[in-house]
């Protein structure tokens, strides 16, 4: 069984060029894509940024800077992207007919044998799948922000994904310093995520309904957890349109008025209020009150 050797992450947003700098430092070429130029100038800047963050804190050598900088790569063709890599990992946003669309095009300009996965938080290849005309070299892999801290990803079968697929596809994720899980059944959510789920919806629910400000339900969180912050200060980081469209797949599968996002959400995302991206979620940014020594003691 041939080992992957080589990736093409297709977006260039908060977790492709992350999933980038992560194969990046284990050795592993990596080519980043996106549309956008801009994006791909952002990805950049991001990786310089993180890596010089590392060598701050003596976790890597000047040399190791270097020599993880040669691994990526960056381009805004698709066909050039993925000409003869082992592996694609897309990273779009989280829309089925936008992730279709994608799927469609790789399967039209990628090698026979390129194995096509999906970083979604949310929706089941089995959805996505059959934009394409390879059921057996299609999965999930969904990584986790930060995957050097949250070193885990979640890997889920389609309907016809080979049992060779998905050992490569562990094989590598080990290779990188990854650990896999595997998910048994299929799942819209996967495993923690739909944990994750439960929590974020009860949270903006208590806030949408008036029970609690969103400053208290954080402060539960970060007492009782010890935490850096809470769940309204995660939606921030994640970006609220974000969790809109995650919260989204779930409503429209299950039709359940419970799993609808709540009014409050969608008024903020209508005036623009996405979270750190903007400078304004839940919390103002750079400065969220979250930081500030007397948040837990609710004097801020």
């Amino acid at each position: 069984m041939e080992p992957i050797e080589s990736v093409c992450l297709c977006g260039a947003g908060f977790l492709g060029w992350q999933i980038s700098l992560q194969c990046a430092s284990h050795g592993i070429p990596v080519r980043l894509f996106d549309i956008s130029e801009e994006a791909l100038e952002r990805a950049s800047e991001h990786i310089r940024h993180e890596l010089k963050t590392w060598t701050s804190e003596e976790k890597i050598t000047p040399e190791e800077v270097e020599a993880t900088l040669s691994q990526v790569s960056f381009h805004d063709d698709l066909a050039e992207a993925v000409d003869g890599v082992d592996l694609v990992i897309e990273a779009v946003p989280e829309r089925l007919d936008l992730k279709r669309e994608v799927f469609a095009q790789l399967d039209s300009v990628c090698d026979d044998a390129t194995i096509l996965a999906t970083n979604s938080s949310s929706i089941r290849i089995s959805k996505i799948e059959d934009a394409t005309r390879r059921l057996d070299r299609v999965l999930n892999t969904h990584f986790y922000n930060t995957p050097w801290r949250r070193s885990i990803v979640e890997l889920m079968r389609g309907t016809g994904t080979s049992d060779e697929t998905l050992e490569r596809v562990r094989e590598f994720m080990v290779s990188i310093g990854i650990t896999p899980l595997m998910v048994l059944r299929k799942s819209t959510g996967f495993i923690f995520n739909r944990v994750w789920r439960a929590i974020k919806r009860e949270c903006l629910h208590l806030v949408d309904q008036g029970v609690a400000s969103f400053q208290d339900v954080d402060r539960a969180w970060m007492t009782l957890y010890e935490t850096p912050y809470g769940p309204f200060g995660m939606m921030d980081r994640v970006g609220l349109d974000v969790i809109r469209d995650i919260e989204m797949v779930y409503y429209e599968e299950s039709g359940a008025d419970r799993d609808a996002p709540p009014k409050m959400l969608l008024e903020m995302i209508e005036r623009g209020e996405l979270g750190v991206k903007t400078g304004k979620g839940f919390y103002k940014y750079p400065d969220p009150a979250y930081l500030e020594p007397g948040f837990l003691k609710g004097k801020s």
